[in-house]
Order: C-alpha cells, then structure tokens, then sequence
C-alpha cells in the first residue's frame, strides 16, 4: 500500500492551498479528486465543445501581495488575471449601477443617484471602511488567522483597540446599521446590499451577520478579477505545481472509503488504497460522513447549518459572439423585482466570457446562476415544476434586464441542484457553506476543524467560509497545523530508529 504524509481529499481551492503548502513544505502529499478537473465550484469545464465556469465566476485575492497573486509570483504560475471596470454591473427597476474597483469612485456613483442623503452615506462608509479594513487585513496576512502563535497573539492584543468597534455589530444583522445611519429607505442602497450580500455571504440585509457583511461590501475592492482562459486554468496551474514539488495528483479517483489505520488513515479510492498519516478533507459534512460510514457530533452540527442554506439553479449559455458588442468579460447582477427575495430567479449573477478566449466553435459562452433555497427544494412533492418555476422566472428576469444576452443565446444548458453536484462534486449541489445570518453561532469555530485526530475539515463549510479566497486560507491554516505534526512525527520516528 502506497504511503503518503498527507492525503487531500478534493482539489477545490481549500484542498488545493492545504496541498501546496504541504508540498512547499516537503510533505509527501497525494490530492485526490473525483472530477477530471480540479477547482471544485471554482472549476472550467467542457460541453459541446465550449468552457463554461462551472459555478464561482469572479475571484478576489488578485491585488498585489495578496494571497493568488503572491501563489502566482512565488510558484510562477502561467496564469493571466484582469482587473475589470467595472467589476459588476447591478440591473434593478429603475437602477443601472456600475460596481468599479474603486470603491470612490463607487461612492461618488451612489451620491450622484437621485435623492441620495449624502452625508449619511458618507458616515455608514466610513463606518463599513473601518470595519472592512480590519478584516481585510487577516486576508491579506493569513498569519493573523488561527491557529494563533505567541507572536500572532501578540499582534492581535497590539490591534485590540480596532476590535473593540466590531463589537456592537457582533451579532446584529446588517438591517441595523442601516437604521442607525437613517438608510433603510434609500432603495439603491438596499438593493446593492442584499445583492452583494446574497452572493458572498448568501444572506439578505435584513438576516445577514454585520461584520461579515461589512467585508463582503468590500469584495470588488480587494483584488476582484477575471482569469483569462477560465477559473480552472488556476487551478490547475495549483494542482501542478504540488506536482513539481513531488506531490501527487489523482484526478478521476474518487476516495469512497476512509477508515483509522495504526496512526494514520487507510484510504479507499477507486484506482486503490493508500495510508496516509493525516488527512485533509475537502468536502461538505455530508460528503465526509459519508465517506466516514459515520458521523461526529461536529459533522452533523455542520451538516445542519449548510442544510438552512443554497444550492444553484445554473444556466450556461452559448452565446452568438455577433450579438455581444463588449469585447472584454464581464459581470451582470440583475434583480427582477427588488421587493421579492433575491432568490429562485428572481436574482441572476452573469458572467460572460472574454471575446478573445478560445471557448470553442467561435463562440462565446456565460454562466448564471441563482439560488435556491435547498430545504424548499428537498420538501418539494413535486421538485421538477418548483424547478421549472424557477428557470421560467429566470428567463423573466433574463429578458427584462439583460435583453442583449437573451437575444444572443445559440444554446442554453439548464443545470438543477443535482446537475450542479455532477459537474463540481458537491453533495446534493450545496453551494456557498453556511450563510452568515446574524448570530453569535457565526463565532463558534474560529479555526481548523478537526473531525476526528488527524483529520480535517476544509473549506467554505469551516473558517473563515465563502469565496474562493477564503476557502484557499482556510485550506492554508489547516496546513499550518498539519505541518507541525508532522515534524514532530519525522522527530519521533528519527530517535526510535536511533535507539
């Protein structure tokens, strides 16, 4: 049986961070997927001939020295990022708003909109500024991040007093601040809001925890690009290089059985079994129960959680390049109607590929999607005329906001919860984790998550959650507690051969 220091479980962006990093390290690493492609819901794949995102579309973590672009320098990734401008364009009744990569010049935009209260903007931005920059910072330095260090601790006691401000946000929905600042009324506002909140931390204004949403108001500041050639090109340029640091990658081996062995774990996989000392598990709670044939009292708390939130009614559009008259990619958020819940058609995000990039057959292709709720869903008696329901109303809002893309459609693959789970991995099509309503439960695992000794959970179901960026810290951190142990394995191993 083949033997591995680590063994990941998934190359979505959370395996793949913790597998870089191990290699980087000198870990003996193998990273198994059960796709033939890595990136998970961050990945590109193929149809009739044409490269479609398969979920996520817009990645953030692409400014200097953040974490993607320090990968792309340091490993020398053969990856080409855009910067868009705009970032996002947000179609609503009555709005048409450019989302740049400045947030001033953002501002600027909402206070030119009519009716704006413009000094009370200013003050509920200057308020989100501070709050976002904070958090901010963990990302950009993944040290501040647990697990927490003497020296690290010491740097967050030096950084108390810009804490202390978060704390009477702790725990109250963003609604809140909205009526403390006198802007619940204002509708532009709102509807960016509970359209940047939907889709980063998938949860509406009025339920959405306000710390995160605070940061997630900041997601086309920080980085936010386009990678030319597709998401997976990314991934793979990762998955590789834990090659060439003499990882290795099975793609097309899904792992059905993972069971204690000594110290370590015996993995089960389609092309074989293999040992490994630890394991990191890019996976939803259910998958890993599972694979597990058990539960933990932590799996099924997490599995709970993700089961209130999202799966993806998908749509990838084959598109007449004659009839697209921007060249470039680009991002539409459209909201049919903005009093109804952004959700089940009512509220699309889509991204259009770039002209220049061969997509197949001359064409050009884009990915939308919406979300649903899955408990909705699951309770169905009739699941597949909710579904229809949902595509009828996307197409509804399709035509009303964005008539230049419904008028280019050459093709159109519709994707339910369950086609989404084929093409990314996910179990049952969840997407997104666990939505970040208000709540102190938000604060309960500020760190790896270990399932059982030596086994981990990585992830946008574990901190620090959604985006591809923080899925591929989170994947990180749990690096930097695999790394130790097995240092303190190697030791070990050393002075019983010694004796």
């Amino acid at each position: 049986m083949e033997r591995f220091d680590v063994a990941v479980i998934g190359a979505g962006f959370g395996g793949l961070a913790c597998a870089l990093e191990l290699a980087s390290r000198g870990a003996h690493v193998a990273l198994f997927e059960q796709l033939r492609y890595p990136g998970g819901c961050a990945s590109t794949f193929t149809r009739f001939g044409h490269r479609f995102e398969s979920g996520a579309t817009l990645f953030s973590g692409f400014g200097e020295g953040m974490l993607f672009d320090r990968w792309i320098r340091e490993h020398r990734l053969d990856v080409r990022v855009e910067i868009l401008d705009p970032v996002i364009e947000l179609r609503a009744p009555g709005l048409s708003l450019d989302v740049p990569p400045d947030r001033e010049r953002f501002l600027a935009s909402l206070e030119a909109l009519p009716g704006a209260p413009i000094e009370r903007i200013r003050a509920f931005f200057d308020e989100q500024r501070r709050v976002a920059d904070t958090l901010w910072e963990l990302f950009d330095d993944p040290s501040l991040l647990p697990p927490l260090g003497p020296r690290a601790l010491g740097r967050h006691a030096a950084r108390l007093p810009r804490y202390l401000p978060l704390m009477r946000l702790v725990g109250r929905p963003l609604a809140a601040m909205l009526r403390r600042h006198g802007l619940q009324d204002f509708a532009p506002l709102r509807v960016w809001l509970d359209a940047v909140c939907q889709i980063t931390v998938q949860a509406g204004v009025d339920e959405v925890e306000a710390p995160f949403a605070l940061g997630a108001m900041d997601y086309a500041f920080r980085g936010t690009g386009h990678v030319v050639g597709g998401i997976g090109s990314l991934a793979w340029a990762l998955a590789r290089r834990v090659v060439e640091l003499g990882g290795v990658l099975r793609t097309s081996d899904e792992v059905r059985a993972l069971a204690p062995e000594g110290a370590g774990w015996k993995l089960s996989a389609r092309r074989g079994e293999v040992y490994a000392d630890r394991v990191a598990a890019n996976l939803t709670p259910h998958a890993l129960r599972r694979v597990l044939g058990r539960s933990t009292a932590t799996l099924d708390a997490l599995a709970s959680e993700v089961e209130r939130g999202w799966g993806a009614a998908m749509r990838y559009l084959v598109l007449d390049p004659a009839k697209v008259d921007r060249p470039s990619a680009f991002h539409l958020e459209l909201v049919g109607d903005e009093k109804s819940p952004f959700i089940e058609g009512n509220h699309l995000f889509v991204s259009v590929s770039d002209a220049a990039e061969d997509r197949g057959r001359g064409m050009r292709t884009a990915t939308v999607s919406t979300h649903v709720p899955m408990r909705t869903l699951r309770d169905s008696s009739d699941p597949a005329s909710y579904l229809d329901a949902i595509r009828t109303r996307s197409t509804a809002t399709l035509k009303a906001r964005a008539p230049e893309i419904a008028a280019a459609i050459v093709r159109d693959l519709t994707a339910s919860p369950r086609t989404f789970q084929r093409f990314t991995g996910r179990d049952f099509g969840y997407v997104g984790g666990i939505p970040r309503r208000a709540g102190l439960a938000n604060y309960r695992r500020l760190g790896p998550t270990a399932v059982l000794p030596g086994l981990y959970l990585v992830g946008d179901s574990v901190f620090p959650g959604q985006s591809t960026l923080a899925t591929a810290l989170g994947g990180l951190r749990v690096a930097e507690v695999i790394a130790p142990m097995r240092a303190r394995a190697l030791l070990s191993a050393g002075a019983e051969a010694a004796e």
